[in-house]
């Protein structure tokens, strides 16, 4: 019968009772969390199987029905999913479904364990298929022969779903079921690398990957009565002669054969008699610690008291618990633009903490970018330190956007891409899969938008839908090879049998290597083989320069956020990137008025005067473009996509000689400051003369 806990109001170990998500009445806590029964409500549940649900959030408070889960939502839960089929058991009432959104994979929550899905047991407690789960890397081939680390069983040291190793020392390595259940044991507060005892970043990457931690102290420490022995206090004489016909350890309640301990250390015994101490005297010296006081040597290392450690231990682990709820909170979740996530990504990078980078020139930047990168104490979560040596004047703001907006576009053009601007493919090079040129490029890109560079803009849909699968019905076609020699050839298939059997016959080599030949029967059957054969040169051959991508990405976070955010992040990589327009260029500045109000009306004028020359700048009728306005601005032609922070914004200043007055720039704060003219003919005059006079400075 289910007992019920007066703390929370709810009944636990409900074993023969079935969970109303799973239909499963397994009661095992490491694997589907604590089995949960509401008795009033007839309701029965695995928590995880609630944490895990992708139509239900906690809407009540902690001590509310179900840690916060409310009954009404649970049964909401329950018939959205009674129309949900399970992949694995092809049974309805699939209620957890893959988090990336163009993945339509639904499994019960114990089903998913069998299908290799990975449950992260943080933040919004997202779920993954096989297919888009986070992987691990190994930097290095590791020694012969390895054991688990928990089990000591023999384990193949190939990283799979079922076997994991640590990311810090990369020597140590587990079953997932084993690491599983030593989280589960140990807890927050004593898991840690088994090895090299690294705690902070073994748990991170433990909860990347799919193993539960509980928040609550190790298991040993919760045994009642498990540390009973060490509440007895010290009894034994260590007097050179002991008096006592009991023996050493016999100790009275009181008189000349009760034991009395050393004052200072407690960890040294004698009885009054064997001591000639007094019926009185209770204060007593052992000869070490009375040596020490004497300085006739240095003080004893006594082991300081295991209660008092283990109380200690204790009080920490209480502060942490006040900080960190002991339940696992699931709030409702509002979906976030591209800045608002690469914001989130970007409070990693240390303001105090730099990295410097060199750069001879624009022409250098890609040589110097790679040149950081291989440095072997190089932190990505350091601030750029960009120094032109041409660039006299040191703005690291100024520097630093230069530096990463020339990057992308040397980057562009390096050698593992290939196809047209605005829509490159990985290219196949061996070279660079040697020089792991596709994983620094990779890295390279991450760090450019997370520390506010433009946006990508020159992947093509297909190398996309290649590292993201988005979107799932994407088929290649040849618009994605763009003008290269093998478009030229897949091309030459025309429209006859006769002809696609010639050009089929000249390319049997390539054909029988990609899998692709066959007899052709029917015309028809052109469309098919053309698409298998895209197939296999823009995915399929490219799947190891692919995967030293996507781990490049990784760097800062960046491909975790964008597999969440397929449909978000397509248009920072695919582009095409806006041009700008005079409304885009006024949507992004936020104009300061002053408080007077005769001033507010010249001001008002002078704003008339600026949407003027911006629409005037769009139709080409001033001498600098919108791109050098907003570079004199904001010391880039183009925004971020982290976007600008802080906003770029517009002020207003008054001279006594109109003529004198020109436009000023603050570029690290992206402000503007405008004089007031009296005419439009002068503002538009000396904001010409500002702006083009700064190109020519920077060309220089």
């Amino acid at each position: 019968m289910p007992v019920k806990n007066k703390k929370t109001g709810f009944s636990q170990l409900a074993n023969g009772a079935i969970c109303i998500l799973c239909k499963r009445c397994d009661n095992i806590p490491e694997k589907y969390g604590e089995k949960i029964t509401l008795q009033q409500h007839n309701l029965t549940v695995h928590y995880f199987c609630l944490l895990m649900s992708s139509g239900i959030c906690q809407r009540g408070e902690e001590d509310e029905d179900i840690h916060g889960f409310l009954v009404d939502d649970i049964k909401k839960e329950i018939r959205r999913s009674s129309r949900l089929r399970c992949i694995k058991c092809k049974k309805v009432g699939a209620s957890v479904g893959c988090s990336i959104k163009s993945c339509r994979q639904m499994v019960h929550m114990p089903c998913g364990l069998e299908q290799e899905f990975i449950f992260q047991f943080t933040d919004l407690f997202p779920s993954f298929c096989k297919k888009h789960a986070p992987s691990q890397s190994c930097v290095s081939s590791p020694s012969l022969p390895l054991s688990c680390s928990v089990c000591l069983e023999p384990i193949e040291p190939v990283l799979s779903y079922n076997v994991l190793k640590c990311p810090a020392c990369h020597g140590s390595w587990f079953h997932r079921n084993c690491v599983q259940h030593y989280a589960h044991s140990a807890a927050m507060f004593f898991f840690k690398c088994t090895l090299c005892n690294n705690k902070d970043q073994f748990q991170q990457e433990m909860l990347r990957m799919g193993i539960y931690i509980p928040e609550r102290d190790a298991a040993w420490e919760l045994e009642e009565n498990a540390y009973e022995d060490l509440l007895q206090v010290y009894q034994h004489c260590d007097a050179v002669k002991c008096h006592s016909h009991k023996g050493r350890k016999y100790s009275s309640q009181s008189g000349y054969f009760e034991i009395v301990r050393c004052k200072l250390c407690g960890s040294r015994g004698t009885h009054r008699k064997c001591s000639n101490l007094k019926l009185y005297e209770s204060d007593w010296i052992c000869t070490d610690c009375k040596a020490a006081v004497e300085g006739k040597m240095p003080l004893p290392n006594h082991v300081e008291s295991p209660l008092a450690v283990r109380q200690e231990r204790k009080r920490l682990f209480k502060n942490i618990s006040d900080l960190h709820s002991s339940l696992i909170s699931k709030r409702q979740y509002v979906p976030a633009t591209s800045p608002e996530l690469l914001m989130d990504l970007a409070h990693q990078i240390s303001q105090q903490q730099s990295t410097e980078v060199l750069v001879e020139d624009d022409d250098g930047v890609m040589e110097a970018a790679l040149r950081v990168l291989r440095q072997s104490d190089f932190n990505p979560c350091c601030t750029l330190s960009v120094k032109f040596s041409q660039d006299k004047h040191s703005n690291n703001i100024r520097n630093q956007r230069r530096f990463l907006r020339c990057l992308v576009s040397k980057l562009q053009m390096s050698e593992i891409f290939e196809g047209p601007d605005r829509s490159k493919n990985l290219a196949l090079s061996s070279k660079a899969l040697r020089d792991d040129l596709y994983f620094e490029v990779g890295s390279l890109l991450a760090l450019s938008l997370v520390h506010g560079g433009p946006p990508v803009g020159f992947f093509s849909p297909a190398l996309y839908h290649s590292l993201f699968n988005y979107p799932t019905n994407y088929r290649p076609t040849l618009q994605d090879l763009g003008d290269t020699t093998f478009a030229h050839k897949i091309r030459q298939v025309s429209f006859s049998m006769k002809e696609l059997r010639m050009a089929m016959q000249s390319a049997s080599q390539y054909l029988e290597a990609a899998g692709c030949w066959r007899k052709i029967r029917e015309l028809s059957e052109k469309d098919m083989l053309v698409e298998d054969v895209l197939n296999f040169y823009l995915i399929i051959r490219l799947q190891l320069p692919l995967q030293r991508f996507r781990e490049g990405l990784r760097t800062l976070g960046l491909f975790e956020q964008v597999q969440m955010c397929t449909e978000a992040f397509h248009s920072v990589f695919c582009g095409p990137v806006e041009r700008l327009t005079a409304e885009s260029v006024m949507e992004l500045f936020t104009v300061r008025f002053s408080e007077e109000k005769e001033q507010q009306e010249k001001e008002n004028t002078t704003v008339h005067f600026w949407k003027k020359y911006l629409h005037e700048c769009e139709e080409g009728r001033c001498a600098a473009p919108l791109e050098d306005l907003l570079t004199f601005t904001t010391a880039t032609d183009l925004a971020p996509s982290i976007g600008f922070h802080p906003t770029p914004s517009i002020s207003f200043f008054s001279s006594p000689d109109p003529s004198c007055a020109f436009p000023q720039s603050h570029c690290d704060a992206n402000h503007l400051f405008l004089p007031i003219q009296p005419s439009y003919e002068l503002f538009k005059k000396h904001l010409d003369y500002t702006v083009c006079q700064f190109s020519v400075m920077q060309d220089i």
